[in-house]
């Protein structure tokens, strides 16, 4: 990938998660319009803001999925992240409590082999493997998406069990 659109995935990708501070509902295009607004003012040019603003836009499962090489790469990246905010334990919504589980997550992309692999540890006392896909079942297959328009395949394990 170029230069350019290497930036343009790592600027969607810090910026990714800004809609959160208006609604986590629905906080994919609330960041997309935070993210055009900041970018304007930082004078990028508009083809850059509407790629950028569509990748963020389309990153959560509820709001679409990967339209390009930035939103692709932009949703593969965000599956890695620890989702679980600081708070305790016993305030743990389901998806607090879910991703909480995921003890180890480990993405590798393999160029020679064209495949994103996603590797989770769970821990199941916490949640079981079906709690688990009940919440990120639509993530997953967001990813595989994601992958095909990256020309990959998409491999996820969890607890050393192919899953996809």
């Amino acid at each position: 990938y170029t230069e350019h659109d290497i930036e343009l995935a790592k600027i969607a990708g810090m910026m990714h998660d800004i809609g959160n501070a208006i609604n986590r509902k629905q906080h994919a295009e609330y960041g997309a319009l935070l993210a055009g607004e900041i970018l304007k003012k930082m004078d990028m040019s508009l083809e850059d803001r509407i790629t950028v603003m569509s990748a963020i836009g389309h990153h959560d499962e509820s709001a679409g999925g990967a339209t390009d090489v930035i939103s692709a790469a932009l949703i593969i990246a965000d599956v890695r992240l620890n989702r679980v905010r600081d708070k305790e334990p016993a305030a743990f919504d389901i998806h607090d409590r879910v991703n909480y589980a995921v003890t180890e997550a480990k993405l590798k992309v393999n160029k020679e082999k064209m495949s994103i692999a996603l590797n989770l540890q769970i821990d199941e006392n916490i949640c079981t493997m079906f709690e688990y896909f009940d919440i990120f079942l639509g993530r997953m297959m967001m990813c595989r998406g994601a992958a095909q328009i990256l020309n990959m395949k998409f491999r996820l394990t969890a607890n050393g069990s192919k899953v996809l």
